[in-house]
């Protein structure tokens, strides 16, 4: 269940610095609110308040936004008009495809001096004989309805009827009402039966007492544990199609458009969204680690770190039973490159880790012949093309990309792929006395010495 919170309201308010006491618009649609609160309490200054595409169910606790101009409720479970007295500055309500059915309770919006503009399309009193003129002639000071102007003409002539179509009207409110508790009785017994089932399906549910039950889980735990990668593979998948199966059956069965079949589909989405995440865990812990090092002590080139991108949105105007086709996630790798700058005799590793990652989620290990980094628990590791000194070694985070720059300096040998015998390589000493032996030759060689020395 979608609950207004002061968290909620507050991430929201980014255009007022996230200050809500004084906030004047406020949009809190698709959030699966299911009640209405706590807005008259801490945004009393509110102009504009969009709470479209929800799951409320009665209007309440907005009677203290005396500033309040513009109500949007579109697409929610509001089955009666009410509670909006208070709103005295109240100019536009938008009431958009709910279940109002009692149309007299529009006369509680007689208070509402100032309102303008009412939409009350897609609710099953629209389609009553004699609607719009019983809304027209209850609602005195309204201009347009449904997007439609009201003529002075139109206002007259419905006035003129109005005995007869408020007879008419009562009428199929009165039948409305009937169907409406039928089907109110049957959205619970159907809950109830629901329950009754689940209950009897749980684990642990055979018609024993509790003290029975005790040998089994034992029993059951201790056979779990026995249990090899491929029967677990196997229950994985069981659990797969007989979550799929029920889905279909769930989306196949007709079903009439009322408040009770909207919460049920969320509660059906919640419900599969909580199943998807147990077994996705229960995949996590039957994985095998990752291998980073063979028996024989061979590092392996590996790439784990990633980031997935989940493209499913569902459009606000859809229908929560609309079949949506999944798009597939985006799946990266971590991009890296690696050089060897012979400049400074060193390999320079450059990982491109996300650019605002905390850098306390990163472990950096650079061993003789490889190099690994840990990023969030995930394992990035490279075989290195030479040697190098890890205690020399130096790791740092770019200003400007956020990439992790890892220098190690190469040792004074040459490593070979075939893992041959390495070659020796002169000294540093060894060269610069050569390179002193060079000089002095070259010196001795010029001319000007030669001539100096024969005076």
């Amino acid at each position: 269940m979608g609950r207004i919170t002061e968290d909620l309201i507050r991430r929201n308010a980014e255009h007022n610095d996230c200050v809500i006491f004084s906030l004047e618009e406020l949009s809190l649609h698709q959030q699966e609110i299911e009640r209405l609160e706590h807005i008259d309490k801490w945004c009393r200054d509110l102009k504009i308040l969009y709470l479209q595409n929800n799951l409320i169910g009665k209007i309440e606790n907005v009677s203290k936004l005396k500033k309040l101009e513009y109500l949007n409720l579109a697409l929610n479970n509001i089955e009666k008009i009410e509670n909006l007295e208070g709103c005295e500055g109240l100019a536009k309500l938008d009431l958009t495809v709910n279940f109002i059915g009692e149309l007299s309770s529009i006369k509680s919006l007689q208070h509402n001096i100032h309102l303008k503009e009412l939409f009350l399309m897609g609710n099953p009193c629209a389609d009553f004989d004699g609607y719009r003129q019983f809304v027209v002639v209850t609602l005195q000071q309204l201009k347009w309805l449904d997007g439609k102007e009201i003529e002075r003409s139109e206002r007259i002539q419905a006035l003129q009827n109005y005995p007869a179509v408020e007879q008419q009207i009562r009428e199929q409110e009165k039948a409305y009402c009937l169907r409406r508790a039928r089907e109110k009785a049957e959205a619970q017994r159907k809950l109830e039966e629901e329950h009754e089932n689940e209950k009897r399906s749980s684990p642990g549910f055979n018609g024993r007492w509790y003290t029975d039950i005790y040998p089994a889980l034992s029993f059951s735990t201790e056979s779990k544990n026995h249990l090899q990668a491929p029967e677990i593979q196997a229950e994985h998948k069981t659990d797969k199609l007989d979550a799929c199966d029920d889905d279909l059956a769930f989306w196949n069965k007709p079903s009439l458009f009322t408040p009770e079949s909207r919460l049920e589909t969320l509660r059906h989405v919640e419900k599969q969204r909580k199943a998807e995440e147990k077994l996705s865990e229960k995949k996590k812990n039957v994985r095998p680690p990752r291998t980073l090092v063979t028996e024989h002590g061979k590092a392996l080139n590996v790439n784990e770190p990633k980031s997935t991108f989940d493209c499913v949105k569902r459009s606000s105007a859809q229908h929560p039973k609309d079949n949506v086709s999944p798009t597939p996630c985006v799946i990266f790798r971590l991009d890296f490159s690696l050089k060897d700058d012979e400049k400074r005799n060193q390999l320079v590793l450059d990982l491109a880790v996300y650019r605002y990652m905390d850098t306390s989620l990163i472990e950096v290990d650079v061993q003789p012949t490889y190099v690994r980094v840990m990023v969030k628990g995930k394992p990035f590791q490279l075989v290195l093309p030479a040697e190098v000194r890890p205690d020399s070694s130096s790791a740092k985070r770019s200003q400007t990309t956020g990439h992790l720059v890892i220098c190690m300096p190469k040792v004074e040998e040459v490593i070979t792929v075939g893992g041959r015998a390495s070659k020796s390589v002169k000294t540093s000493l060894d060269n610069s006395r050569e390179q002193t032996h060079k000089r002095t030759a070259i010196l001795l060689s010029h001319p000007e010495v030669i001539k100096r020395q024969a005076n």
